[in-house]
């Protein structure tokens, strides 16, 4: 520290991890960036755009509202993953025997996809995938489910229309109805509506004929005791063939869990910090630059330049900000850079130009800048050599302190669904997690991931603009 208490930006660098709060701040902030960077890196900007629109089915296979992968362990529970079994890439536990019969162009088929299910809760759907190559007729076929006691449910009676097609097994109306006959027939009538899922994999007792006292019906590894979905079918034609995949859906998935759109959510998580970090400091930066150079202007030159640029920040002041804001966005589909501009633009004449103003004047009396234009220094020498300088030390904590406010502002905008209509944020996450009653169905993760890194984008931004203010500011240095 020089003889007059003030410190250079060099030394404010410097000086920012003596204090804890600064350490905390930095912390969190390198450990911000450095997901930032695992991002770009892992998930190049092209994928993640791809990834969060789920283009070509990206997500077919992943269950929808899961759970994220840890919840298992604060729960104490064995919760199910997703099982998947391809017969086409001829995964184990897949049996195909196809025959001919002889004298026609048909073709019997049987296919057996089979799995051991060893979780303590029940899957949250089972979807099949089918395969068919077929010139002639279409296929024909039949699904049994056999359970591991040798329940054998016959499901559906089914044509396969085309190539590639998916039967969503649990919320099909005829699986439906083949799996509460099954449950009038062998144990009762059902006290409440059962999810298929729920008597696919239930112990066939009299505690299947309600959700809450169901029980799962756990295979071994052993062939005898697994899970077997069975087809039966007919093929038409010397070329037909047929393949099915089985996904059966478990309730966690991955760090984030998943959304109602089956995405991951650490997409959105992992994209949403450089994201923020870049609009948040992209903003601060730009409106307080912009500011600054208003503010010496009108300081320095005073006159009718600072009576005009005063009057303008005055108006300014009192613009409702975040309606006008709200107003732009809904009109026009803002990207997240041109959001910047507009924010600079409704905040050029913005309440920090007062306070910059302020500094001016005071430096603007000091006795160097009256030998600097003694000897006959110029305005803008003396603006950006003497001023500026002198000016800058103290501006820093409030520039760095006001970048948690634009990464709220642009989570805020997503969150009302005003953001960039491309990008996957924080803002955008919470807005979809409230859309589709998060807190009412119970998906707190949903929610709480992306406002914990909210938080922390905060937290940090305010612990080192806390830190640089006791630094430029003599009156809270800690001694």
């Amino acid at each position: 520290m020089s003889a007059s208490g003030e410190l250079s930006i060099k030394s404010i660098v410097r000086e920012v991890l003596t204090y804890r709060s600064g350490q905390v701040g930095a912390a969190i902030l390198l450990f911000l960036i450095g997901l930032s960077i695992y991002a770009v890196i892992a998930i190049p900007y092209d994928r993640a755009i791809a990834l969060w629109r789920g283009e070509e089915s990206c997500w077919i296979e992943v269950p929808r509202n899961a759970m994220p992968y840890w919840y298992k362990y604060i729960m104490r529970k064995n919760l199910p993953e997703t099982i998947v079994v391809d017969g086409l890439r001829g995964d184990p536990g897949v049996i195909k025997a196809v025959t001919e019969i002889p004298g026609t162009n048909i073709k019997r088929i049987l296919l057996e996809i089979s799995f051991t299910y060893d979780y303590d809760d029940f899957p949250s759907e089972v979807n099949l995938f089918f395969y068919a190559n077929y010139s002639e007729s279409l296929p024909l076929i039949k699904i049994y489910w056999i359970k591991p006691d040798g329940s054998n449910i016959p499901l559906i009676s089914y044509t396969i229309r085309r190539p590639y097609t998916i039967l969503y097994l649990t919320i099909n109306d005829d699986v439906q109805k083949s799996l509460l006959e099954f449950v009038r027939s062998n144990v009762g009538e059902p006290k409440e509506y059962i999810e298929p899922q729920l008597i696919m994999f239930a112990v066939n007792d009299e505690t299947m004929l309600s959700a809450k006292t169901a029980k799962i019906l756990k295979s071994t590894g052993s062939q005898i005791r697994k899970y077997t979905l069975r087809i039966e079918g007919m093929l038409f034609g010397k070329d037909s063939d047929l393949n099915a995949k089985l996904v059966v859906y478990g309730k966690v998935y991955g760090f984030a869990g998943t959304d109602h759109l089956r995405r991951d959510v650490s997409i959105a998580l992992l994209w949403g910090t450089p994201i923020a970090l870049a609009f948040g400091l992209t903003s601060s930066l730009a409106i307080s630059i912009v500011q600054l150079i208003i503010a010496v202007i009108s300081g320095w030159y005073g006159g009718k330049v600072d009576f005009i640029i005063q009057r303008l920040t005055e108006i300014y002041m009192i613009i409702p900000f975040l309606p006008f804001l709200i107003m732009i966005s809904s009109l026009y589909r803002l990207t997240i850079w041109v959001l910047v501009a507009v924010l600079l633009v409704l905040s050029i004449f913005g309440a920090g130009v007062k306070s910059t103003r302020a500094l001016v004047m005071q430096v603007k009396e000091e006795p160097y800048i009256e030998a600097a234009l003694a000897y006959g220094a110029s305005s803008r020498r003396i603006i950006f050599l003497y001023i500026i300088p002198k000016i800058l030390p103290p501006m820093i904590p409030g520039l760095i302190g006001s970048v948690p406010g634009f990464v709220f502002l642009e989570a805020s905008l997503a969150f009302l669904g005003l953001g960039d209509p491309f990008l996957p944020t924080w803002g955008k996450v919470i807005n979809d997690a409230f859309s589709n009653g998060a807190f009412y169905k119970g998906y707190l993760w949903w929610i709480g991931l992306p406002s914990i890194m909210l938080i922390l984008t905060a937290i940090s931004f305010a612990l080192i603009g806390f830190a640089l203010d006791k630094i430029v500011n003599p009156r809270l240095r800690e001694w």
